[in-house]
């Protein structure tokens, strides 16, 4: 092992990644090109859209547009990421979201729900589907709807609650004779879906005996088809440059080769986008925390109290360590559950592990934004800081992507072992 010269090195220095071992060329070069394009590209636009109204936020001399060039422009492609090696391409997957999510998590999640129809559909080997709606396109990812959050990850409702009931779906495909006919609608929380171009919409199915949400169906369309529709921007607290709306749909036509999965196949693919979904926030919000511990840095080391540069008070230097724990703590398990889930050698992905990697790094993000505003001190809660906006886009990743605690009690239910109870009675 070489020796280590630690008096060149300034103590607590940190690679962009903090703390992470060397990276491959390539990779730690495009991370730069990432830092640089969410410092100087999405920290401002997305400031600027947090202080415009939901409709001048979708708007077509909106700032949101010239984010979206710019983001075309750095030649991320699913193509490139899908012909990767394995192990290359979640490191880069990782490192892409975060990145994203230092600059602003809100148009970092706009970034992933605009290529979940085409990465699901190559996961799926639909290529088709690819080709007919690049990268270029626009996507949304519909499943929530009115009565149906968080549970439209237990469509049968016994883990949520024994005795729970999943009830009436609020959206339904009807299958029959070869045709897909789509009725009902989808909530205010489609991410991109008032602006969306293409839909990856998972719902309820009718193949005859009538809707089953445990037998549901997958389709990937264009949100221009006959009878869909769309409400007004949702108004939130939090990820204001994120777009949110309704979809609706009024006897909408499905052509039959815009079904990515079918009835036999929706509880896999229920698991296999939520698997990615979680992964992609546990990697989004790990970069948020790092950029709200950054900005506290550099914060304690300018402003002075009692004389001094506040880093120098004790109390600040613990509170200040704890921040960046937290986020190199975030960050690793988020690296290694995509590692894992990556691994060709794996029988399948673990949904699982990746709800770890959500429920900790949106976890870790509130509580970094919270401690990293409380060190800002009444400056924190002054909008000229960006601080108080990161809490609050941080406060709303714990309900989005399926609420922290339907999470830990969906994945708990992955850990249940009968065989361990009474050998198995």
């Amino acid at each position: 092992m070489a020796v280590q010269d630690w008096n060149s090195v300034p103590k607590g220095s940190l690679t962009l990644s903090g703390a992470e071992a060397a990276l491959p060329d390539h990779i730690r070069d495009f991370q730069a090109t990432l830092r640089d394009f969410a410092l100087k590209v999405m920290r401002p636009i997305g400031q600027q859209l947090d202080k415009m109204s939901p409709e001048e936020v979708i708007a077509e001399d909106s700032p949101y547009w010239e984010f979206r060039r710019r983001y075309l422009d750095l030649g991320v492609r699913v193509e490139t990421l899908m012909d990767m090696e394995p192990n290359e391409a979640a490191l880069l997957f990782s490192i892409l979201f975060e990145e994203l999510g230092y600059g602003d998590s809100g148009l970092a999640i706009s970034v992933g729900a605009a290529i979940l129809p085409q990465w699901i559909s190559a996961k799926f080997g639909r290529m088709d589907l690819l080709e007919e709606f690049p990268d270029e396109t626009l996507g949304c990812w519909a499943i929530t709807e009115p009565d149906h959050g968080s549970d439209m990850l237990d469509p049968n409702g016994k883990v949520s609650h024994p005795t729970g009931n999943y009830g009436r779906p609020n959206c339904v495909a009807t299958l029959k004779d070869g045709s897909i006919t789509l009725n009902g609608q989808k909530s205010a929380w489609v991410s991109n879906g008032v602006i969306a171009e293409v839909c990856i919409l998972y719902c309820a199915a009718d193949t005859g005996d009538g809707p089953n949400p445990e037998k549901g169906c997958v389709l990937v369309f264009p949100t221009n088809l006959p009878g869909v529709s769309r409400g007004k921007p949702l108004d939130k607290l939090g990820q204001r440059a994120l777009c949110q709306g309704e979809l609706f749909f009024d006897n909408v036509n499905i052509p039959e080769k815009y079904l990515l999965a079918g009835p036999e196949d929706y509880l896999r693919a229920v698991y296999c986008i939520h698997t990615e979904a979680n992964a992609l926030m546990g990697a989004t919000f790990a970069g948020l925390a790092q950029a709200a511990a950054h900005l506290a840095h550099d914060y304690v080391h300018e402003r002075k109290q009692g004389g001094v540069p506040i880093i120098q008070h004790q109390s600040v230097k613990s509170r200040l360590f704890h921040l960046f724990r937290k986020t190199e703590m975030a960050r690793a398990l988020t690296r290694r559950v995509l590692a894992f889930n990556n691994d060709p050698t794996n029988v399948e992905p673990s949904l699982c592990s990746a709800m770890f990697a959500k429920t900790t790094s949106t976890q870790t993000a509130f509580e970094v934004t919270s401690d990293a505003l409380q060190l800002f001190g009444g400056n924190g809660l002054s909008r000229e800081y960006p601080i108080e906006k990161m809490l609050r886009d941080a406060r709303a990743s714990m309900i989005e992507d399926g609420c922290n605690e339907v999470l830990s009690i969906k994945g708990g239910s992955y850990l249940y072992d009968p065989e361990k109870i009474d050998g198995g009675r």
